[in-house]
């Protein structure tokens, strides 16, 4: 199929390779989630600086009409700002006046909502010749005329034995549109396919883990990955799901993809004698063309505390030893800093960005040399970095004029233990096979420990040294992704619920802006009739209201996400927040017997944990903080599916009317044994 030119397209979203591979050349555009093909969120902008951001203001705003998190970046084309809410809803703005355009609503099934592990995200979107490009949590890619805001064509990306979710951004190159999925919390096995950006047609799939030997190999790689699995792993599903990063190298024609955890996550149930499990939290390098494997890079053999490797992967050129490198770099979850040499796959540096116990360090071949302690039974163990890991989804940003990475950073503590009656039970979410139920002395103390040792920063960090330049403290995890800019300036939402600037340089606090949320996505930056705009979107949500809820972080706080829209000189304001009259609710205890209770803390942790946080502490919806008018009706949401369309689908498929009440049961114990801890007198 013939590759499309600039010069040979004309209207909205006239994008093509040329024009991406040229990014630089249009500093006022940003039509890619990272904006150019390396993903260093960095804008060559810099009519907002240092000295003058103290100007800027609010210059229009868009309320988005769902009270879920909002991780996606914007893009902005030729005037016109794209953006994408939860359950995938394409909205078309006018970057300068915010005057919506168009509106396209996909109508995602609102039962996917059982099997997204963290929220009905979306991350971004993608713009190709006239077509905006959206892949919904349902599974379809979908082509959106970009002038209009009709279908163009829809395909179908999902294997539906296993419960596949998108929450990630598709990315385009040479007329191809590739997209992965998540689901390895469900044990899903993972892949990315490449399909035809004008038809939908599939080109190629590259899978991340290696099917039933008995059925022969689809390629020399996944021979390869089966010598490092044990056991019947496909019958398990194995998960190594490509939920986030995905990047394209037009010079080398490669592309990069960050790989997920493994499903189940105890090593034992998916690969009992045990192995290092390719392609697991590793990152792959592919054939652009073909998706044929290159080379691959594993950041955690063997796999089984969720570290995924799908964090911002980001392309750059750097001196290293007075020779310029084409590298990779990724600080993913498992606290490790990684510069790789991009064409090679050669491993550069790799040191700790924040603590860690699960490794001791690196090996003469390049390789984590895995500490055997951190490796659990059904006796817990406390490993460092936490399941949420030392860095998340939040968007990396790196700025060739610092030559500094900035991204948030986690110190965070869990104790594993693996669930000595785990069943799996394939097609359905929470497989993980870990403990989730009981509190015993060592997870007491874990949470003791972790409550006094937790911190949350953002850090500088210099690829090149390997060490951190400068640190910005945050009271709590939670904080968004990244943007840099040629002004000398980092913009980052926070959990003070601002809208933040600081030097790049130096990380000095040089503006912020109460903004009623968090503003958890990363910005963009873009330009119209030479004013330059800083754009975001703020909604809290995804897994990081599992173990914070927005009430308890102490700010004003808007039910409505929306995006934000700045510039220099702009007095837009946003409207008082709406207070309510009525106090938390305190249920009545229960006169249900202890092992109704204790039913239901295991249904809960089963079927519930997964999106309303262990021990139903925070979650997408804290259930400990459900109103009078939420028990009253608890029956009719989880046996009835009242409340589906907000994304809470019925669960009398898998659960039984006693079963939601011995779950009811243990929601009110658990919201009685925490009252003191959340509301004191109140």
């Amino acid at each position: 199929m013939a590759v499309l030119h600039a010069a040979a397209i004309a209207g909205p979203a006239a994008v093509d390779n040329d024009r991406l591979t040229a990014a630089d050349r249009e500093p006022g555009e940003w039509m890619a989630p990272g904006r150019t093909y390396g993903e260093q969120r960095y804008s060559p902008l810099a009519q907002i600086t240092a000295d003058n951001v103290s100007n800027l203001g609010l210059a229009w705003y868009a309320d988005l009409p769902v009270d879920r998190g909002v991780e996606a970046s914007p893009i902005v084309v030729d005037g016109v700002l794209y953006n994408i809410e939860p359950w995938n809803v394409t909205v078309a703005y006018d970057a300068k006046t915010g005057k919506e355009l168009w509106r396209f609503d996909p109508k995602v099934d609102r039962e996917k909502g059982r099997h997204a592990c963290c929220d009905i995200v979306t991350r971004g979107l993608a713009a190709w010749n006239g077509k905006i490009i959206i892949a919904t949590l349902d599974g379809r890619l979908i082509a959106i005329d970009a002038a209009t805001g009709k279908q163009v064509w829809s395909t179908a990306t999902f294997d539906p034995v296993w419960p596949y979710t998108i929450t990630g951004a598709p990315r385009v190159y040479n007329g191809k549109v590739l997209i992965g999925n998540a689901g390895a919390e469900g044990a899903a096995r993972g892949y990315v396919t490449a399909y035809d950006v004008e038809t939908g047609k599939q080109i190629w799939r590259f899978y991340t883990v290696p099917g039933n030997p008995a059925d022969g190999f689809t390629s020399d790689a996944m021979a390869m990955a089966a010598k490092t699995w044990t056991g019947d792993w496909w019958k398990r599903g194995g998960g190594g799901t490509v939920w986030d990063s995905i990047v394209y190298d037009p010079d080398l024609d490669l592309v990069y993809i960050g790989v997920g955890n493994g499903g189940p996550w105890p090593l034992r149930y998916r690969s009992p004698q045990g192995g290092d499990n390719l392609f697991l939290s590793s990152i792959v390098a592919l054939k652009g063309d073909t998706g044929e494997y290159v080379w691959h890079y594993q950041t955690t053999p063997g796999d089984e505390w969720d570290f995924t490797a799908t964090q911002s992967l980001i392309l750059a050129d750097l001196v290293i030893k007075g020779k310029t490198r084409k590298v990779l770099m990724q600080a993913p979850k498992n606290g490790y800093y990684y510069v790789i040499d991009r064409a090679t796959g050669e491993l550069i540096s790799a040191e700790p960005y924040v603590a860690m116990n699960w490794s001791t360090g690196i090996d003469a071949n390049g390789k984590p040399i895995v500490n055997p302690e951190a490796r659990y039974g059904e006796v817990p163990v406390i490993v460092t970095p936490g399941p949420g890991g030392g860095h998340n989804w939040n968007p990396m940003a790196f700025s060739p004029q610092t030559g500094l990475a900035y991204f948030p950073v986690t110190e965070m503590y869990m104790a594993f233990s693996v669930n000595p009656d785990f069943e799996q039970t394939p097609g359905q979410m929470s497989q993980l096979g870990i403990s989730t139920t009981g509190y015993d002395i060592t997870r007491k103390a874990a949470q003791e420990y972790a409550a006094k040792h937790n911190k949350a920063w953002l850090t500088a960090w210099d690829p090149v040294a390997q060490k951190e330049r400068w640190r910005v403290p945050y009271p709590v995890r939670g904080s968004g992704g990244l943007l840099a800019t040629a002004g000398n300036l980092v913009f980052q939402g926070t959990v003070r619920g601002t809208f933040a600037a600081y030097s790049a340089d130096a990380g000095k606090l040089v503006w912020e802006m109460p903004v009623q949320q968090v503003p958890i996505a990363a910005a963009i930056s873009y330009s119209v009739d030479g004013e330059q705009y800083i754009a975001v979107n703020a909604g809290w949500g995804g897994g990081l209201a599992h173990s914070t809820t927005a009430e308890s972080l102490g700010f004003p706080f808007s039910k409505s996400p929306r995006l934000l829209v700045f510039r220099l000189g702009a007095t837009e304001k946003l409207p008082p927040v709406e207070t309510k009259d009525e106090g938390p609710y305190r249920p009545e205890p229960t006169k249900v017997d202890d092992a109704t209770i204790a039913r239901g803390e295991t249904l809960f942790a089963d079927h519930c944990a997964a999106c309303h946080g262990a021990r139903a502490r925070g979650g997408v919806k804290d259930l400990r903080m459900m109103s009078r008018e939420t028990h009253a009706e608890f029956q009719d949401i989880v046996i009835g599916g009242s409340r589906r369309e907000k994304g809470m689908a019925s669960f009398a498929d898998i659960i039984s009317v006693p079963d939601a009440k011995a779950i009811h049961a243990y929601l009110i114990r658990r919201t009685n044994e925490d009252w003191d801890e959340m509301y004191g007198d109140k």
